[in-house]
């Protein structure tokens, strides 16, 4: 399960691995707008964490780590997000996982700075999914959860592979 932390939108996908390949479950969003005081929000985030959980029972939870930024107050209401994130996975007994954004964008679309629309439209080919959704909030914690897959499998490979090219060469089936 991956997570894109928010105070006004949390985004979140489930993949299941099968293999060598993975599976879209589920994505989506949870708006927290609507809420006025911070901690009915994170306490939307905890309830609707756990219940993903529940629903889907996924065995790790990768998170998007918070990025630097230049607001305080900003960057402290999103670590409190992730934190009650974090919180909701460790209460269920899962461990967690975290990727700066960089990470999640270069394991997805081989550039660290790539947009929201590009990260989703290669989630949308790699998963085979025939529409995406209007808020990509939720491709995010989409991409967060396939970028895990990808590295744990990656891992298991270790010293195999000295290159991206190499990988390929390697494993064509994972191309899509």
């Amino acid at each position: 399960m991956g997570i894109d932390p928010g105070t006004t939108i949390m985004g979140y996908g489930i993949i299941k691995c099968l293999g060598r390949d993975a599976a879209l479950l589920a994505m989506g969003h949870v708006e927290l707008s609507k809420f006025s005081n911070h901690y009915l929000k994170l306490q939307r985030i905890f309830e609707r964490t756990l219940h993903l959980i529940d629903q889907y029972h996924p065995d790790e939870i990768a998170i998007e780590a918070p990025f630097y930024g230049k607001n305080v107050q900003s960057m402290l209401k999103l670590g409190r997000a992730q934190g009650v994130a974090m919180a909701a996975g460790l209460y269920r007994s899962l461990p967690i996982f975290e990727y700066a954004p960089l990470k999640i964008k270069l394991a997805i679309t081989g550039q660290g700075k790539a947009s929201k629309e590009q990260v989703a439209a290669l989630l949308q080919r790699f998963l085979d999914i025939p529409e995406l959704p209007a808020n990509l909030d939720a491709t995010d914690g989409l991409a967060a959860a396939l970028c895990h897959f990808y590295q744990n499998d990656l891992s298991d490979n270790s010293g195999k592979y000295k290159s991206w090219k190499e990988f390929i060469a390697k494993n064509p089936s994972r191309l899509k």
